[in-house]
Formats: structure tokens, sequence, C-alpha cells
């Protein structure tokens, strides 16, 4: 009569270590793509339009930089944050955590409210005039400040994501961590007169080879 050998099956991973691991790559990506969005978008064109120079129309634009310099600054804090996260723990990593959310939540207020201002032209407006009062007419905007504003929300979807599950992710420094036990300290050998070598290696170490044996 034969015997049948069971074969064990490997073990289904753990619920808690997959959602970490699906949590932190989903959070290193849109974290750095939300930042390079932002910061791509600040550069781009947000709005255009005319002012009235000598009887005639001269033709004026505006980047994203020019309406709000907002945008670009937390994109670089986002992403400062970004790389923090992992190197600290607890309430540390809680904390950056806040300020990568807070980031992306700047940003795509910012971005928004920029969508339809009209003041860095306006500005432009006036120094091309010479009249303090003119405006800019035949004014235009782009999907540029929307796309920052995407870019904002992933940066705040990376953030909300640390909060969430930040606590299962490892820290950068934990295998370098020390745990407070006192390490054994090494024993030197006396230094044998007779040999040249262990005077040489005392005086390495800062001893004073011709001394008394310490034992």
């Amino acid at each position: 009569m034969g015997y049948v050998t069971a074969v064990p099956h490997p073990r289904p991973e753990a619920g808690p270590a997959r959602s970490g691991r699906r949590s932190l790559a989903l959070t290193l990506l849109s974290g750095a793509l939300g930042a390079a969005v932002a910061l791509l978008a600040t550069r781009q064109r947000w709005s255009e339009g005319t002012a009235s120079v000598a009887g005639g129309a001269f033709r004026l634009t505006a980047k994203g930089s020019d309406v709000t310099g907002v945008p670009a600054a937390l994109a670089i804090v986002g992403l400062a944050a970004l790389v923090a996260v992992f190197a600290v723990r607890r309430a540390g990593r809680l904390a950056v955590s806040a300020v990568l959310a807070l980031s992306g939540a700047g940003i795509l207020f910012a971005a928004l409210s920029g969508a339809n201002d009209s003041s860095a032209l306006d500005e432009q407006a006036a120094k091309a005039s010479g009249d303090t009062s003119a405006t800019v007419a035949a004014l235009s905007h782009t999907a540029w400040p929307y796309v920052a504003a995407a870019g904002g929300a992933l940066l705040l979807l990376a953030g909300l994501l640390a909060l969430r599950y930040g606590r299962l992710w490892p820290g950068m420094s934990g295998r370098y961590e020390r745990d407070g036990t006192p390490r054994p300290r090494r024993t030197v050998k006396p230094v044998d007169p007779d040999r040249p070598e262990d005077m040489w290696k005392a005086l390495d170490r800062g001893e004073d080879p011709t001394g008394a044996d310490p034992a």
C-alpha cells in the first residue's frame, strides 16, 4: 500500500505586508509624478492677451511662475517631504506626511486660484503702455493651471497614503539604529617588545609600546 506525501503549499502573503508594499509604491509614484507635473506646469504659458501701445496691439503672455510662485515652491517642499518620509519614524513620519499632504493641497488651491488670474498680464500691460491704470485686453487662459492642480492632487494623495499606511513602511535608517545594548569592548593584547610589528600596531592605536604591561 503506497503512501501519499503531502507537499506543503506556500503560505499566502500577509495582508498588512502586501498593503504596505502597494501603498508604498503608489505613494512614491504619485508623489514624484505630482511634483514633476506641478513644476513642469509652472514653466508653461498660463494666460495671454494684448495691450494697446502707441495705437497698436501688443501681445502679452504670462507663465505660471509669473502668475504665482506658490505651486513651484510647494512642489519642491513636497518632494523633500516625500524623501523625508522614509528617513523618520513614528511621530516624525506622521508630521512629514502631513507636510506632504498640505503641500499638495496648497498647490491645488494656488493653481485653481491662478487659472483665471489676470494680474500678471495687467502688470505687463501697464509697463508696456506706460499707464499704471492700463489693463490687458482679449484675455485668454490655457489648460496648464489645471495640469498644475492635477500635480497637486497627486501630491495630496501621496500625503494621505503616507498618513494612512506609513506605519507599515520600513525606514531607511532602521538597520543602522542601535538598540541601546552596550557593545563588548575588544580586548587588546599586551605588546610584546620582541615583536616589532606589535609595537607598530600599538603606535597606530595611540598606545605607548614601552609602557608597563596592563596585566
